[in-house]
């Protein structure tokens, strides 16, 4: 009877762990930086990948077999933040250094370099890429700080040198993780340490709404293509998903580890998220909390649908191909792993 019983509850724990495996092609896995990946995203088209780490070398790839193209040779710091522009002429950077930087996505060519006074959290394009919004962090004497400046496109080599608005007055404490620009570029979005999420006019630079959204800080914003929700990533061991009209709370995405990446899939209802704790908080905490995992839900019923195991390290960030039947993930472990759907995501109704 022991060993029946025994024989069952093997078949129970297997058919539950099958509940929330993937069905996931070979993953590919790319190997291009010294260091922990901190930033990773596709173009439009999504035939490139873009990657950041730890090191001071953005890369690039293609996002189809994983070809590595090439590197963006010029900061002397960790790169915390990337994009690139709607053409994929353009890509900025942000980094440790304390600068923000324009390259030539073809060429890999430094265009221009823009100086901040700590180090450079995040930096996104505005529509039409006419603009850049960026944050620094608080450093010796200097408060964190939101910038925007305008990009010269025709000439991409004379840039004007003074922000066009910096925001010093916004109310932040701590570091500003991610800034973005929304509603034709009218307002700005920031999010960080403190939990909260504001909202400023991107003219003067007042602040318009405030709302604290986790009760820790928030390592990362995503949002759905017509940046009407989004998604967040936070060490409080929470996502959310919110209106980004009233900021009302839509869903929340609850895991046992804290949260560092999350994205918002084109294709179906879903969102992935991903993170995982740290080595020095693993020793303190329980193992369970080490695990590695990106997870994906359903946006609307709030369950989960599936786990991917893989990184050898928290997963710091992660990305859907604009397609929706791929997406990428990167980790502490300094590994780029690409995963495709298998046809069963696209078929089976439980991934409906």
């Amino acid at each position: 009877m022991k060993n029946a019983a025994a024989f069952l509850l093997r078949i129970f724990a297997n058919y539950i762990t099958s509940l929330f495996v993937l069905p996931m092609q070979h993953p590919l896995l790319l190997k291009g930086h010294e260091r922990s990946i901190t930033y990773i995203l596709y173009n439009r088209d999504g035939d490139l990948l873009f990657s950041a780490s730890k090191d001071d070398k953005p890369t690039l790839w293609y996002s189809h077999n994983g070809e590595r193209v090439g590197t963006y040779v010029g900061h002397n710091g960790a790169v915390w933040s990337m994009d690139v522009s709607y053409d994929s002429v353009f890509l900025i950077s942000g980094s440790a250094d304390t600068n923000a930087k324009l390259w030539e996505v073809k060429t890999g060519e430094e265009l221009f370099n823009w100086p901040h006074r700590g180090p450079v959290r995040s930096v996104k394009f505005g529509k039409g890429d006419g603009v850049m919004v960026t944050s620094s962090d608080p450093f010796m004497s200097h408060p964190a700080l939101i910038r925007v400046y305008t990009i010269n496109k025709e000439n991409p080599t004379q840039q004007a040198d003074a922000p066009m608005l910096e925001i010093q007055d916004h109310h932040h404490t701590g570091r500003i993780i991610d800034v973005h620009f929304l509603n034709a570029n009218t307002r700005i979005l920031s999010s960080g340490e403190d939990g909260f999420i504001r909202f400023f006019n991107a003219k003067d630079g007042s602040l318009e709404e405030e709302k604290k959204v986790h009760s820790k800080q928030i390592n990362r914003i995503a949002f759905n293509q017509d940046q009407t929700l989004a998604i967040t990533a936070s060490a409080d061991t929470n996502s959310r998903l919110l209106d980004m009209k009233t900021l009302d709370e839509l869903a929340v995405f609850e895991t046992p580890t804290p949260v560092n990446g999350c994205a918002i899939s084109p294709l179906k209802e879903h969102v992935m998220i991903g993170g995982g704790q740290d080595a020095m908080s693993v020793t303190t905490t329980s193992a369970r909390s080490g695990k590695f995992e990106s997870r994906l839900f359903h946006m609307i019923h709030k369950t989960e649908l599936g786990r991917i195991k893989g990184h050898f390290g928290p997963i710091n960030c992660c990305a859907f191909h604009p397609d929706g039947r791929s997406y990428a993930s990167g980790g502490e472990d300094g590994y780029i792993r690409l995963h495709f759907f298998d046809s069963e995501y696209f078929e089976q109704e439980r991934f409906a």
